[in-house]
């Protein structure tokens, strides 16, 4: 191992939070793309069916991806 490994790695609790958070928002995320294909499959709903439940999806993702964006967009214009 390196003379300058630093074994004092220090997180704050913002940082733990928002990485958790995306990671977490990830998985649940892919979880949820996995039961409405699931549920859309189970129920027979056809192309047009299963167009709009990830449609509804589609947009809910959309709003998290928009939301990271536009915050970093903002934080690199106030600094």
């Amino acid at each position: 191992m390196p003379a300058e490994f630093n074994h004092n790695f220090k997180m704050t609790e913002k940082e733990f939070t928002e990485i958790s958070l995306t990671i977490g928002l990830t998985f649940g995320i892919s979880y949820m793309l996995f039961i409405v294909y699931r549920l859309a499959e189970d129920s027979k709903a056809g192309r047009y069916g299963m167009m709009i439940l990830f449609v509804g999806l589609g947009l809910g993702i959309f709003g998290f991806v928009a939301k990271y964006a536009i915050k970093l967009y903002l934080a690199s214009q106030l600094n």
